[in-house]
């Protein structure tokens, strides 16, 4: 098996991991800090791993991608877009594009990204 296909595993797996862990906080965690601070730095590693499947190697700023990406959707909501796409029946669609905007969201997938910058940092040393 190639280094690259064992990399792709990896992060399968933990992108898998990472996913059922954001469903359980969404479904079982109702508190004031783990559900809407601690999932939103993990929304930012969950797509980082399902883009590093994809791509195992050769996007270095693939962090600062992901927060711009996930910013940018932050910012959509505070133009309303789950309604401007008439979603708003769709709990799946509100819950998935987000209906609230708020900068301590955008802090956290901050702070995810820097996370993420951390381990390629790390990754690449090796």
């Amino acid at each position: 098996m190639k280094i690259r296909d064992k990399q792709r595993l990896g992060y399968l797996a933990a992108f898998l991991l990472l996913v059922t862990a954001e469903v359980l906080i969404a479904l079982l965690v109702h508190d004031a800090f783990i559900r809407p601070y601690f999932g939103d730095v993990l929304v930012v590693v969950v797509i980082y791993c399902f883009l590093r499947v994809l791509f195992p190697s050769g996007v270095r700023l693939l962090p600062l991608y992901v927060f711009l990406f996930a910013a940018t959707i932050e910012g959509l909501q505070y133009f309303d877009l789950v309604h401007l796409l008439h979603l708003d029946g769709s709990r799946f669609f509100r819950i998935l594009l987000g209906s609230v905007f708020d900068w301590a969201d955008i802090a956290c997938y901050a702070a995810g990204g820097l996370l993420l910058g951390l381990w390629e940092v790390i990754r690449y040393r090796r």
